[in-house]
This record gives structure tokens, sequence and C-alpha cells, in this order.
């Protein structure tokens, strides 16, 4: 060996060992490490998971009688994914299928695309990977077209899948509370945990309504087979298998007859206000509900068909759910539209008179006006009726006994602190009274999105000025002190938007004012009223029954709190709103009414808009001496509470009891059972209580299928 080469030796030594070393620790790396993690990525490469779905629990009434069901029907869908690697995106096969289908081409591929910015209604909201259906309840023979057809119709399927079902007419009247399904999102799927089924029908989730609130137990779970395959993608065998289980029964306690008669009497009330000349009134909201918190009717007008939102709701469509002008049907007013209560709200009045050292069974001078701050407020137009108890006041709804007190409990109710500098100023006397009544904050009910309503107190008032002075509305930059009506009111708002004056303590003693509740809040209230001081948290749901028949849960209204109201005192109203409807207010609404069989008590109430007309309101419990059930009706733009919503609560308590020729709902005023399932797997009413009857004017109504988009 030449000894110049030696050190060239060395280096390939090391360089060739440097290799093996190398290759040695790979070889390792690959078989001993992560030998493990390859052996499962190869056997799953010869195992293939196919999903079955579930089928969705469906929502029912107090008897079982449904509202939302699924049924099994053939839906056509289409992979995008599978069209978009054609050369032409796949226009051929989705206007092939469109002939097939006898859709137009336009229409079907307006449902297909994907819901993006700048793309209106319909398109495909949920994810583009997801099989998106464009026809169900597709006859066999084209079903069998399809599948036998690949080569023209590539990424085209036909599957029998589980398919939403709304019935009719409860579905359209209880449309906002029963909430509709949507595709679930890439976000949703991570956050539940979900699988993408290839199912579109078990790929939704609940997006408003019931429908989201109780989402997870009507779900279900989907099932799962593991296939064992061969090289050439041929089965061999079965490696696991789960059965899809089914989502559990919703038993609410909406009572479909009464649910009905609500809606009907509700738009009727609308319909009539707009007769009289109160064209903007567009809306109203109706609430049926026992005194310990369960729902059994929710009616917010207009209302709207739920199957809209199936097959990609156009964009005119969705721009009508949400417009104003027509009344927003979206708007599940019950429990988001808030109003000023009017004379409804003197009942907490009464109490935090009491509270505040006013005798219950004193007298109180009921004036033509009242003069406070330099301003008159007067009785409603009503001349001087003298000295009068509470009851009175309560029964003629004498304004001015409220003035005065509420005046007076403003003089002595920490004066310093109504120039307000600090959200940590004390809550007024009155005001603690009525968020006691759960007025001003949410009241907890199962569904998903509820307004609390505003109690103006010193911090809330703190809030409003600081948020709209120099902002949000802006009053120091808009108002003028000699401009419009608004613009002095903004003027004002400026400089003293803080401050609790007087004026706004007499009229918040009427429920106006900076005053508003949900009529969800008032029937609540009244509930409490009228059970003798428990204030509960109402619940639509009664109880989640399993596809086995059994009672997986039973849903009760929590008690969210007591009224801090001596007994006697919730007594001595409760008699006064019994002479409201006997001699007072409310007497003419309910002239023939058979009060002698079931006894009423309620409370009228007017409540004045500047530039428009009055909220019609009427608050009502029954039978008088032990009350089972509260009626609650709010209309905003209509008139008078004993004009506008009066008669037609009257014609709600006619339909629970079935007094004036309507076929009782409730006979006796008995509430059903709990439904229970058959041998047969079906829903069975409880013992004398059948499927709803058709209510008047809705006979023959027949169940609308609809598909999900």
């Amino acid at each position: 060996m030449i000894p110049a080469s030696r050190p060239r030796l060395i280096v390939l030594y090391v360089v060739v060992a440097a290799l093996l070393l190398g290759l040695g620790t790979r070889v390792w790396y690959l078989q001993v490490r992560t030998g493990t993690a390859y052996l499962a990525q190869a056997n799953a490469e010869r195992v293939r998971q196919v999903i079955q779905p579930p089928v969705r629990g469906p929502i029912v009434d107090d008897t079982g009688a449904p509202m939302v069901d699924s049924h099994s029907a053939l839906v056509v869908s289409v992979s995008m994914p599978t069209l978009w690697k054609q050369s032409d995106g796949g226009a051929a096969v989705l206007s092939r299928l469109g002939r097939l289908l006898h859709i137009r081409h336009r229409r079907i591929q307006r449902e297909v695309r994907l819901c993006t910015a700048g793309v209106s209604q319909p398109c495909w909201p949920g994810s583009p990977y997801q099989p998106i259906p464009v026809a169900e309840n597709v006859p066999p023979r084209i079903g069998l077209q399809v599948l036998e057809n690949q080569r023209l119709y590539q990424g085209v399927t036909a599957a029998v899948q589980p398919v939403t079902r709304y019935h009719q007419p409860i579905s359209t009247d209880l449309a906002q509370t029963l909430g509709y399904l949507q595709p679930i999102t890439a976000s949703e799927l991570k956050r539940e945990g979900l699988p993408v089924t290839g199912f579109s029908s078990v790929d939704l989730v609940g997006q408003a309504g019931l429908e989201l609130q109780y989402d997870r137990e009507l779900r279900g779970t989907p099932g799962a087979t593991r296939l064992a395959v061969n090289a050439a993608g041929q089965v061999t065998g079965t490696v696991s298998a789960v059965k899809p289980q089914p989502g559990d029964y919703l038993v609410t306690s909406i009572n479909s007859a009464i649910q009905q008669d609500t809606e009907v009497a509700l738009a009727g009330a609308v319909q009539r206000g707009q007769f009289a000349g109160n064209p903007v009134g567009k809306g109203g909201a109706a609430v049926v509900m026992t005194t310990t918190g369960r729902v059994l009717a929710l009616a917010s007008y207009p209302t709207y068909n739920p199957s809209v939102w199936t097959g990609g709701i156009s964009t005119a469509e969705f721009g009508h759910l949400f417009s104003t002008h027509g009344g927003e049907p979206i708007l599940n007013r019950a429990t988001q539209g808030q109003y000023a209560p009017g004379s409804t709200w003197k009942v907490t009045s009464v109490a935090a008179a009491v509270a505040a050292g006013f005798p219950l069974n004193g007298t109180y001078q009921c004036p033509a006006a009242v003069n406070v701050g330099g301003r008159s407020y007067v009785n409603d137009g009503s001349p001087s009726l003298g000295a009068m108890s509470f009851y009175t006041a309560l029964v003629v709804s004498c304004d001015t006994v409220f003035y005065n007190l509420a005046f007076q409990i403003y003089l002595r109710d920490h004066p310093r602190a109504n120039d307000v500098r600090s959200p940590r100023a004390p809550v007024q006397e009155m005001q603690k009274m009525e968020l006691a009544w759960g007025f001003g904050r949410a009241t907890g009910v199962d569904l998903p999105a509820e307004n609390p309503g505003s109690v103006p107190t010193r911090s809330w008032l703190y809030y409003l000025w600081k948020d709209n002075a120099h902002q949000g509305q802006n009053w120091c930059k808009y108002g003028k002190a000699n401009g419009s009506y608004v613009q002095q009111i903004e003027w004002d708002d400026c400089r003293s938007g803080n401050i609790w004056t007087a004026g706004q303590a007499v009229i918040a003693s009427i429920g106006q004012g900076y005053v508003s509740v949900t009529p969800l809040q008032l029937a609540r209230a009244y509930a409490a009223l009228a059970n003798g001081g428990t204030l509960y948290s109402p619940r639509i749901g009664e109880a989640l029954i399993s596809p086995a028949g059994q009672v997986v849960g039973r849903i009760t209204p929590p008690v969210a709190g007591h009224l801090p109201v001596a007994k006697s005192t919730l007594a001595y109203i409760r008699h006064a709103l019994a002479g409201v409807v006997t001699s007072g207010t409310a007497a003419g609404t309910f002239g023939g009414f058979p009060l002698g069989k079931v006894c009423v008590a309620g409370k009228t109430g007017t409540a004045q808009v500047s530039g428009n007309q009055s909220t019609s309101v009427f608050a009502s419990f029954a039978p008088c001496d032990h009350p089972k059930y509260v009626v609650v009706m709010m209309i905003p733009n209509s008139g008078f509470g004993a004009q506008v919503s009066g008669p037609a609560v009257r014609q709600i308590w006619d339909g629970i009891y079935g007094l004036e020729g309507h076929k009782a709902a409730l006979p006796g005023g008995v509430l059903p059972g709990l439904p229970h399932l058959d041998r047969a797997g079906q829903l069975v009413p409880p013992a004398g209580f059948g499927p709803a009857a058709a209510r008047p004017g809705q006979a023959g109504a027949a169940s609308r299928r609809r598909r999900h988009p």
C-alpha cells in the first residue's frame, strides 16, 4: 500500500462506518421504535369503517303526539370532491342528474355550492366533504338508476336515510320554540367529537329552540361496522360492529290543543288591532303555563313553517324571516320580545309600597293628576276618584295612587345617590322588589336564547348613559337644545342622562318608561303571585324517554327564588285581581263568561309608547281560589289591554276549560300524565288523552314532510 493512500482509506472507512451506523439506526427506528404504529397503519389499510346513522329522537307534546319526528326515505346525495376531480367540475353529471330528478340545472347547481362570503342562499352550509342531499323521498326506480349507472352518475349516491318530518299545524304554531336543524360544521364536529357519517341526515345539529337545547339527547349515537378487506378491496369479514343508538324521545309539556288555540287567539287579536287602524303593529306573544313553572303554550306571531329551512333556504325566504318589515317571524317574541308591562306591573308596586311601610289596609288618594318635578302626571284622563284602598286602586287601575307612592319612596330613598357616578350606586327600594319578582334577568327557560328585559336601577341607568352619551347613540353629538323632539331628548340625556329623576321613578311604578319585560317573565311572575310566592325557572321539556321505553330523566322546573312578600299581601293582591274581572277594568271583557264555573283573576295593562299605539297587555290566572294556570298576552302598538289582549285571553281560557263552545283541552283542568311506549315501540298517550283534535279552522291539516338541507 502506498503510504500516501492510507489517510484516504481511513476517511473512506469512517464514511462507510457512518453510513452503516445511520442505516442501522434507521432500521432500528422503523422496526423497533415505530414498528407497532406502522403495523397498526398497515392493518388499518385492510380495514374499512362504515358509519351507520341513528334516528334522531322525536319531539312530542304532553300526550305523546309527535310535533317533530323522523321517517325513512330514499335520499339522493352528491359528493362534490368526486365531481371536482372531473374535467368539467362535474357539470355534466349534475345536468344529467337534474334531468333524472326533474330538477332545473340552475337550482341543483345553487344547492350544491358552498356557503361562503358573498354566496347567497340557497347554498350548502356544511362541510364540503359531506354528501350534499339534492332530493329525498325518491322513487326506488330512480335510486336504482343512479346506483346501476355509476359511470354516468359518478359521485352520486342513493341511500335510505332518516328524514325529519314536521307535523302540521302544530310545528308552524310552535316554530320558534321547536327550532331547526342545519348541517354540522367542521368546528362543531371537532367540539362534539363526532364522526362524519357520510349521511347528510345525521350530520345535522340543532341551531335554535328545543332542537339546539336538547341536541345531544335527541341526536343519538351513530353505529360503526369495521370490515376486513383484501388488497383488491373485497370484504373478507367483519372485525367489529356497534349498532346505532336512536336518540331519546323529548316529551314536552306543550299541549297541542292549547298551543293551537293560543296561536289562533293571538293572531286574531293582532289582526283586529290592524283592522282598527294600527297598521304598524305586526306581532305579539302569549304564554300559557302552570303555576309550578311548566309551559303549556308559547305563541309568537307572526310565525312560519320551519320546513322553509330545508333544501337550501332562498335569499328571499331568509330575508323574510329576519325582516322587521315582515314582522321578523324568526323572533320568539314570548322569550325575546321586550315590552312595557303597563298596569300589570302594579302588583309589584303594591308589594314594594307595603315593604316600604305603607299599610296594606290603608287609604290612598286618587286625584286626576299629580305634579312631580314641575310636570303633571294624569290618571289616564280619569277624574279624581277620591280616597281608596289598594284593592280599589288595582281594580280601577288608578295611576295617581302609584305615582304618589313612588314619589314618596323616591324622596327618602338615598337621594344623594340619584346623581349616578358609579355602577356601584345602591338599588332603589321599588326596583329591589321588581328584581325579586324575577324581572331584569333571564328566566332560565330551557331555550338557548332569551332577553332579560330591563329594570331601571341606578346601575342600569349609569351604563345606559355611559354607553350612549359620547358613543352608541351619541346623545352629546346629535342632541340639540332647539332641534326636533328626539334631538331635544338627546340634548337632555347628554347633560343629565345619568340622573335618576322623580319623573322616572313615578312612571316606572306603573310599568312604563325604561321598564320592559318579556311575556314569559310576566307569566312566571304572575305564577309566583298565584302560587303563594315561589318563583320557578320555566321548563318546556318534561321528560326524556329512551327508545326502549325507559324514562331517562324527568325535567322539573327548578325553584329560582321566593317573593319577599308576606302570604297575606299576596292573597290580598290575588283577591283584588279577581275583582278586576268582576267589577274593574276587565269586567266588560269577561261579561257573560261563566266565572261561576271557573273564576278568572287578571290585570289589564295599557302601556303608552311615544309615537305609536299603546302596548296591550293582559295577565291572568285561574281558578281564583286554587290557581293552576296562568295566561299572559302582550301585543305592542295595538291599543288597550281590555280591548285587544283581554278578549283573546278569554278565548284561551275557554279553550282550556271548554266553557263557551270550545272542546276542553284539559277537561276538568287536569293535566295528562306521562305517555309511554307500548310493546310495538309506539308512544301511547296517557289514559283519557288521545291525539289532539284539530282546532277550529284547521281541521284536516296533514303532516308535511321536510328534507334536510
